[in-house]
């Protein structure tokens, strides 16, 4: 069942490949993507920023004190409040980004989240933290679903890849601050230890609140509106470096205008419309598995409890987890940054199965080191856990991180792109919210079961890779318009080519008529 699709002529693919001319020396979209990492790439700053929060606030006596030392559910709420109001926000995403736009709903999800910061800094109690949790993650998947969608429709063909796969890594900045505004503030003997932090959360929200505007709509956004020279103009300024003759700029104009009205033609653009083909429910199953991956392949245990992971293995310091945590997020930009840059080098099953096949030979050594320094005592198994802990970063990254959105953008076409992100998000934000809760409910040594946890994260982690070897279809090397109809049949995909044939053909003969023409006036002359 893995499949590839229907095969088409990659025609504006190929011309975009075949364009020798480097990013960096087209004025248009150099700009482009310069604004695109304040604007766009910047929203996953937030996501990092909140898994270090909750992982950095823990290890700060002022907060532990400040909310009664939380433990058991009470510590998962507290956590697990994010993605609870992302699930809440999810069903109405569609409706904003499919009418409004895209930059309206990255607004939207920005403003929503300041507000979110500016209540968490002031929280007086375990409820009003927990609430502006709440709001937070309401704002956040608005501004995740429209910028990953913004970003994969806005880039030129060469780099889509690498511009989507690079909207992950920002997490790790998010992280990274988050980590070392905490380990900063540590030391600030009042509330105002976790208080600056937390307000700091916001950090990336101002700048889109700020910049987003700036950015051009995407241009599919604008051709499903019927504002078709509001489109092509923008396909010209970045695609085409303001050339209005260009043929590229004309035969992606042809493959999107004709590739969107094949698809709403057979899209009622409904939650029901997701799951009223084979196709459209093998998408649905792929973004919901890809959802509950994201979350459930250990990596919230590192996020979000690394403290208690250290504990168990006896290293308790306060000063060294904060250290260890700082220098894992960084190697973690530095995994995530290098991956994002093979994503055009390497085929997307690859790079997904060299990951989950990774991430389960690191548990497994990981979950036999652990075992060895607690049972056995062994202090040599308890530094090969910290090895082993950093040892996950590059395989979670080489598919999970790298690949992401890269693939979501890539099986969903256009009409069902907001809707298929928001599904991942509702499944990822759902695990999230489990993962949170029953971490530190299993990780503990007294009311659960301790290390062996991670032994039940080795079996579910074998049962993913199982499923994605069966599941994913491969998807590079095409355009988004040649990707609309992964699943579907033959018609569709080959008449989105044939308008692009028909569009460069004319241009050609057109082209021919002018030449006689010119050559004709010359001889009369």
């Amino acid at each position: 069942m893995v499949g590839g699709g229907v095969q088409t002529d990659n025609i504006v693919y190929r011309m975009a490949i075949d364009d020798k001319v480097p990013w960096h020396q087209k004025r248009n979209l150099r700009y482009l993507y310069f604004m695109l990492f304040p604007c766009l790439m910047g929203i996953e700053m937030t996501s990092g920023f909140d898994s270090q929060i909750i992982n950095a606030v823990q290890l700060v006596p002022a907060w532990t004190n400040y909310f009664g030392h939380p433990t058991g559910a009470y510590k998962g709420i507290l956590a697990s409040a994010l993605p609870l109001g992302a699930v809440i926000g999810l069903p109405f995403i569609p409706l904003l980004n499919d009418n409004l736009g895209r930059r309206w709903c990255v607004m939207f999800g920005s403003i929503t989240m300041i507000i979110g910061s500016l209540i968490q800094g002031f929280s007086i109690n375990g409820a009003m933290y927990i609430v502006s949790r709440l709001i937070i993650g309401f704002g956040l998947p608005y501004a995740i679903v429209a910028g990953s969608s913004l970003i994969g429709e806005l880039a030129y063909p060469k780099e889509r890849a690498i511009l989507t796969s690079l909207f992950n890594a920002a997490y790790f900045i998010g992280a990274i601050v988050a980590s070392a505004a905490t380990y900063g503030t540590q030391q600030i003997p009042s509330d105002w230890s976790w208080r600056v932090p937390s307000l700091l959360q916001m950090s990336p929200s101002l700048l889109q609140v700020a910049l987003v505007l700036f950015l051009p709509e995407s241009p599919r956004f604008l051709i499903s509106k019927e504002r078709y020279e509001e489109a092509f103009k923008v396909l010209v300024t970045y695609h085409a470096e303001g050339d209005e003759n260009s043929e590229f700029a004309k035969a992606e104009m042809a493959e999107i205008k004709t590739t969107i009205a094949i698809e709403l033609e057979h899209s009622k653009r409904s939650w029901m419309d997701m799951l009223s083909t084979s196709g459209n429910r093998r998408r649905v199953l792929i973004g919901s598995l890809l959802g509950v991956m994201s979350q459930l392949s250990g990596n919230v245990v590192i996020s979000y409890y690394l403290g208690d992971i250290l504990n168990l293995i006896g290293f308790t310091d306060p000063n060294f987890q904060a250290k260890y945590n700082i220098g894992n997020q960084c190697w973690g930009l530095v995994c995530a940054v290098f991956t994002a840059l093979l994503v055009m080098k390497f085929r997307r099953r690859t790079m997904y199965l060299t990951s989950i096949f990774g991430i389960l030979a690191i548990y497994v050594a990981w979950t036999i080191s652990s075992a060895s320094a607690i049972v056995g005592g062994s202090q040599d198994a308890g530094k090969l856990c910290l090895f082993w802990i950093y040892a996950y970063q590059p395989a979670y990254n080489i598919g999970f991180n790298a690949l992401t959105y890269t693939y979501l953008v890539e099986i969903f076409p256009f009409a069902m792109r907001a809707r298929g992100i928001s599904i991942f998000q509702f499944f990822g934000k759902a695990a999230q919210f489990f993962g949170t809760n029953v971490n530190p409910i299993g990780l503990d040594p007294v009311t659960g079961i301790g290390w062996k946890f991670l032994i039940v994260y080795c079996g579910w982690i074998a049962v993913e890779a199982a499923l994605m070897w069966y599941f994913w279809p491969e998807t590079s090397g095409r355009t988004l318009e040649e990707l609309a109809f992964l699943f579907e049949d033959e018609d569709r995909a080959h008449a989105a080519t044939a308008a692009v044939e028909k569009e460069i053909h004319h241009d050609v003969k057109h082209q021919e008529e002018a030449n006689i023409s010119e050559t004709t006036s010359k001889d009369m002359v």
